[in-house]
């Protein structure tokens, strides 16, 4: 005798063989007291019977959704008594699959069963024995089609792979990795050399890797020997530019005594070792603190005005305005003494060498970027700090000096130059002298008509830009500048 079920989790169709089996077992009992029941009796008893069998055929036709795993007690424990693992516990990946046919066989512990099989237990010999159904038009399933249900809605084919395939499959491809890694580097080896062998040879040809230190060393030993020549100073202070650049060299290159032989050289007759000892000056002082202060103690602010004072060629007084202005950013103390050095008064001077007129534009951009310096200090938040550095601003009085020195016509006809570049620091600079000079300028008539020239020629350019699909373009925002301005003055 064999007990079999089919692997369905419909738990319909169970109690409909549960009501099937109460029937049977009525009218078993009913037909022994046959003569007890009346005819009508009789025939409603045969009715409920057939209404239990439909019910059950009709729900054992439904397509098995789940998969039943019915562990027997002998199953619990295995040979030595001991709790067995259940296969629900176990690793999916540690179970073995067993593929069933259209023929009953034998299931063995430890073997996941595909959702769908039918399983029957051998009464006679205890074994749970497993078998796959067959299909609704009568013919059996495909392996293809087995796998599909198997493995749910993947689409699959025939190259489909175990769970031990894919795991060499890995291990192969990690060797394969691996062994692509140590060739490369293995390429590398032989493409590169290591440090430490370029060590060894710059050393056999006297070649020694330097740091940036000890570079500046020689370089400032080549600038201040007197057996060196003016080329070799010149080039000397042409490399220095370049290392004092970053804040920790300029440091070092203050700590060496550098800076004090640099703003010694502004004195030289030499033009071109003035001009470069003005690049370098002003190289170390960009955004420097400290050397900063260093510079305005050991007079670099009155050797600076000098040169700009005083009759020099043109890339001399380039590269000393550099400096000036590298000095003068965001340290007020050296504003302060600028002022009281009559240094705003040199800078009026550019306007009147000829010559000079790369220079004006200069001037006008440093002297709006220490006017806005303060205002924006003054409109942040302070604390302690800030406080205190905004007490020091307090004492520079840039502005009133700049409007009793009349700078507001000598900005203001600025305007009258070519360049976009040079008309757009310009209009910023009139922009922000509006406040202090605008009864000024409403009476200087050139002003006007500048201004209206500057808006027909930017409307055009801002009409322009517009049909090429540049709706914020550069002449627009000009063309606002100059409206303002206009409006202002109105």
């Amino acid at each position: 005798m064999d007990l079999h079920w089919c692997i369905t989790g419909d738990e319909a169709i169970g109690a409909a063989g549960h009501s099937l089996f109460q029937a049977h077992m009525w009218l078993v009992a009913m037909s022994r007291g046959a003569g007890l029941l009346s005819t009508a009796a009789r025939v409603n008893l045969l009715l409920l019977v057939v209404s239990a069998v439909l019910s059950w055929s009709s729900l054992s036709d439904r397509v098995p959704e789940f998969a039943l795993t019915k562990i027997e007690e002998s199953d619990i424990k295995d040979d030595s008594g001991k709790e067995a693992v259940a296969e629900d516990d176990a690793d999916p990946e540690d179970l073995e699959v067993f593929y069933p046919t259209h023929q009953w066989q034998t299931l063995r512990p430890g073997q996941a069963v595909p959702a769908g099989s039918h399983v029957r237990l051998n009464l006679q010999t205890g074994d749970r024995e497993v078998k796959l159904p067959d299909s609704e038009n009568g013919k059996s399933d495909t392996r293809k089609e087995r796998r599909r249900k198997r493995l749910g809605k993947v689409d699959v084919d025939s190259t489909s792979f175990t769970s031990q395939e894919l795991k060499k499959a890995l291990a192969k491809m990690k060797e394969s990795e691996k062994a692509e890694r140590k060739a490369h580097e293995e390429e590398v080896r032989k493409k590169f050399r290591p440090i430490e062998q370029l060590k060894e040879e710059f050393e056999k040809m006297n070649v020694k890797m330097e740091t940036d230190y000890e570079i500046m060393v020689k370089l400032i030993s080549k600038f201040n020997s007197s057996a060196s020549t003016l080329d070799e100073k010149v080039a000397a202070l042409y490399d220095l530019e370049y290392y004092v650049h970053q804040v920790d060299n300029a440091k070092d290159f203050l700590s060496m005594g550098g800076l004090q032989l640099v703003i010694h050289g502004l004195n030289s007759t030499e033009a071109t070792l003035k001009e470069h000892a003005a690049f370098v000056l002003g190289a170390a002082l960009s955004s420097n603190p400290k050397v900063q202060i260093e510079a305005i103690e050991g007079g670099a602010l009155q050797k600076l005005l000098v040169i700009l004072a005083t009759e020099q060629p043109l890339p001399v007084k380039k590269k000393a305005l550099f400096a000036l202005s590298s000095m003068l950013r965001h340290f007020p103390y050296a504003q302060q003494q600028f002022l009281k050095l009559g240094g705003l008064q040199v800078l009026r001077s550019l306007f009147r060498q000829k010559g000079m007129e790369p220079l004006h534009v200069r001037v006008v951009t440093l002297l709006y970027d220490l006017i806005m310096e303060k205002m924006l200090l003054e409109d942040s938040q302070h604390g302690d700090q800030l406080e205190e550095k905004l007490q020091q601003y307090r004492q520079v009085k840039l502005v009133p000096a700049v409007v009793e020195q009349d700078w507001c016509v000598v900005v203001s006809n600025l305007l009258a130059m070519p360049e976009h570049d040079s008309r757009e620091k310009v209009l910023k600079m009139v922009g922000v002298l509006m406040a202090f000079c605008r009864e000024r300028y409403r009476g200087d008539p050139a002003l006007s008509t500048t201004l209206s020239l500057l808006r027909s020629e930017y409307e055009e350019l801002a009409a322009e830009e517009q049909r090429e699909g540049d709706k914020d373009g550069y002449f627009r925002e000009l063309l606002g500048s100059v409206n303002t301005i206009i409006q202002e003055l109105s």
